[in-house]
């Protein structure tokens, strides 16, 4: 959280939890180094957040909003990188609203995760992609996941195994097999 750039513009990326987000941040740390300029992730918290044990303390929210910031660093980079000026933000309200009250003016720029969320889902929550973009004073720039992260995501959320996991290959598959060996440089 402390680094050595003076930056004057704003580099904010939302963090979710999901893989998409740790795309997002990725390329929002890329972007903030090589625009000298402060990166500012954030992650949103609102009292609905709460589980199957019921209500939670709007501070235990927030706070696990927070360690959400802290893990995403932790994972992506086995920290916070020490050459960035970073000043972390948990926002009380949607995802989409709190990134957009991040943002300061035209000369920042907002990064988001695009994750493989299905029909329900946006539905029910919207699209904060879109609602940054209509609402956003300053560019948007929406990452994608890669082939690697949605599979990773479709295993997380569902419990199965990845399909190139050691031993899930089915035997009488070999071209299948062989192809997915050439294409991760095996042979």
């Amino acid at each position: 959280m402390t680094g050595t750039m003076t930056g004057t513009t704003r580099v904010i990326v939302g963090l979710s939890g999901s893989l998409g987000s740790l795309a997002a941040l990725y390329r929002a740390v890329a972007e903030a180094a090589r625009r000298e300029a402060v990166l500012v992730p954030v992650a949103a918290w609102s009292p609905s957040d709460g589980d199957q044990r019921g209500p939670r303390p709007l501070s235990e929210l927030e706070h696990a909003a927070r360690r959400r910031i802290d893990t995403a660093f932790e994972q992506a980079f086995g920290g916070y990188p020490a050459d960035l000026v970073i000043h972390p933000l948990t926002v009380r309200g949607g995802a989409g609203a709190a990134l957009v009250s991040a943002v300061t003016g035209p000369a920042d720029r907002l990064v988001i995760g695009t994750g493989p969320r299905g029909r329900l889902d946006r539905l029910l929550h919207g699209s904060v992609l879109r609602y940054c973009r209509a609402h956003a004073p300053c560019p948007v720039v929406a990452v994608p996941p890669s082939e690697l992260l949605d599979r990773l995501e479709l295993s997380a959320r569902s419990g199965a195994p990845l399909p190139l996991a050691a031993g899930h290959h089915r035997a009488g598959n070999r071209d299948a097999q062989n192809r997915d060996a050439r294409a991760v440089g095996v042979r």
